[in-house]
């Protein structure tokens, strides 16, 4: 008997939430940094509600809907949301203003009606994220042969910002970094890297003849720098050899002179 009556005790608590209009689903709300967000409520009788109690991390407002000839009353119960909510009348879909980042977070409603189930609870998860700015795109050449350069470029936003995914077009490649092997034909090819995040998206280009077009020059500067040594190199060589075969001729030049300076010496010293 004790272990019925503990079933009917677990099978009341169950159920419970959803004689009370416990409503599970979580509506999911993204807001954009310093504009407004709009929670859904959507009350289609609003003569039947008598209160609206929104709480947050604490209470945030109590929202009593209006009649045909007033409009409903919003009482703000924290200092953090002073003159930036309002009603949609007659839906009583709650708006935020202004946003903030620190408004981010859990959001409650009880809908308190004048009949069963006397309280409809909807609940909602709100995101607020920055509006995007333009990426930037940038490059960095990694080789070329035979006229095909591989080109690395990357996509960037100003600022780190989170859930930030970025696509490339017409290749239709995922994320920020994009490795590319250019070849002539593809000159006319334009690439374009898109931010996006859930609120906003933003885009740059960049041709395909700007990609490579330095690719030539830098060849012929190395080319150029490279026969540049060779030729400093070749004629340090060539001085180098002339120095010492002039040394070498000045020596040769000089041993007889002292061989016959030693002769003469030898004779004088003879005669004494």
């Amino acid at each position: 008997m004790a272990q019925h009556h503990v079933w009917i005790l677990l099978l009341c608590l169950q159920t419970w939430p959803e004689a009370a209009g416990e409503d599970s689903e979580i509506f999911m709300v993204f807001g954009i940094l310093g504009e407004s967000v709009t929670f859904p409520v959507n009350i289609q009788e609003p003569q039947q509600v008598k209160i609206i109690a929104w709480t947050s991390e604490t209470s945030v407002a109590f929202v009593k809907p209006g009649d045909s000839e007033t409009a409903p009353t919003v009482t703000v119960t924290h200092r953090n949301y002073y003159d930036r909510i309002h009603v949609l009348d007659p839906s009583c879909n709650l708006i935020i203003s202004n946003l903030r980042m620190e408004d981010a977070g859990n959001y409650k409603a009880d809908i308190n009606t004048e009949t069963a189930p006397y309280t409809i609870t909807k609940h909602y998860n709100l995101q607020v994220y920055r509006r995007l700015g333009k990426p930037k795109i940038t490059q960095s050449l990694m080789t070329s042969v035979n006229s095909t350069c591989n080109v690395t470029l990357t996509c960037s936003v100003e600022k780190e910002e989170k859930n930030v995914t970025y696509r490339w077009s017409p290749l239709g490649k995922e994320g920020n970094v994009l490795q590319i092997f250019q070849t002539p034909k593809d000159q006319e090819l334009t690439y374009t890297c898109t931010a996006q995040n859930p609120v906003s998206n933003n885009s740059d280009s960049i041709s395909a003849q700007q990609l490579c077009a330095d690719i030539p020059m830098s060849f012929r500067t190395h080319h150029t720098g490279l026969l540049s040594v060779l030729a400093i190199f070749f004629l340090l060589v060539l001085i180098l050899s002339s120095v010492f075969l002039f040394r070498l001729y000045k020596r040769r030049q000089g041993a007889p002179l002292q061989g016959r300076a030693g002769e003469h010496s030898l004779f004088r010293s003879a005669v004494i």
